[in-house]
């Protein structure tokens, strides 16, 4: 089968002037990078955070030769330390009074059987991608209740939905973060908080593809519509949409960002 090309890359359009948002696990070429780039095209202020500190800078620094450093800010932070969590959004609201959009896109995946597969391998990738987004969730609703509103945004994934061998543990977790998403949306609607969630398939960036077999990278891209994978700023695309006036009635849905075959 022979893949579509990717599209061209869509301009930003002001969507999100004014706003100030964090996006987690935003350092380096993937879905979170993206999406703080997106963010700062559409001319929000944005707070980034990663546990790879040393990427987190070289990121920060890039960003803000390209859209100046008053846009962009860096805090490192661990999604299964409570302490670094609460730092990272008082530091959000210090520095700018308020928390209009947050992304949870920190997640951690791996591949094991689960006859082999240990306790702390089960644990760690529900620590990260599960308790992490629940983490942060928390602590946006907390200060985003003080604040008159704002909007959260998770990033989950079709295999919450879907069965794959070797992934019961991230399958679990994104379910999760599906379940999370609607319940955690009914409390938030009392503040004038929106809590939606992303569901992509298959999103690749060239390091991600380096790592890659070319055996799977062929079997995942042949359950492809197009094809090929998604560009990580199509799946950022949608996290704006959500993130925008432009969803303004959407609460606790979980949209698929997929190009799969039934």
């Amino acid at each position: 089968m022979t893949g579509v090309e990717s599209p061209a890359y869509v301009p930003g359009h002001g969507l999100l002037k004014g706003r100030t948002a964090v996006v987690t696990a935003a350092a380096g070429a993937g879905i979170g990078g993206a999406v703080a780039r997106r963010f700062l095209e559409e001319g929000a202020r944005v707070l980034i955070s990663d546990a790879h500190t040393r990427r987190l800078k070289d990121h920060e620094s890039a960003l803000a030769e390209e859209f100046g450093p008053e846009s962009v800010a860096a805090l490192p932070c661990d999604v299964t330390d409570e302490d670094q969590v609460r730092a990272l959004f008082d530091a959000a609201v210090a520095a700018h009074g308020r928390l209009d959009v947050v992304v949870n896109n920190a997640g951690l995946g791996g591949t094991a059987h689960l006859a082999d597969m240990t306790d702390d391998q089960w644990n760690r990738v529900l620590d990260v991608t599960l308790n992490g987004t629940f983490r942060c969730t928390r602590a946006a609703l907390r200060r985003m209740r003080d604040t008159g509103g704002g909007v959260i945004v998770n990033n989950a994934s079709v295999v919450g939905w879907r069965a794959q061998a070797g992934q019961a543990h991230y399958a679990a977790a994104k379910a999760g973060v599906m379940a999370l998403t609607r319940c955690a949306a009914i409390e938030a609607a009392a503040y004038g908080v929106r809590v939606n969630a992303v569901s992509p398939s298959l999103a690749m960036h060239p390091h991600l593809v380096k790592v890659t077999s070319a055996e799977l990278l062929e079997e995942l891209t042949a359950r492809e519509a197009f094809g090929r994978y998604a560009e990580p700023w199509e799946v950022a695309n949608v996290i704006v949409f959500l993130a925008s006036g432009y969803s303004s009635y959407m609460t606790g849905e979980v949209v698929s960002v997929s190009g799969q075959h039934p």
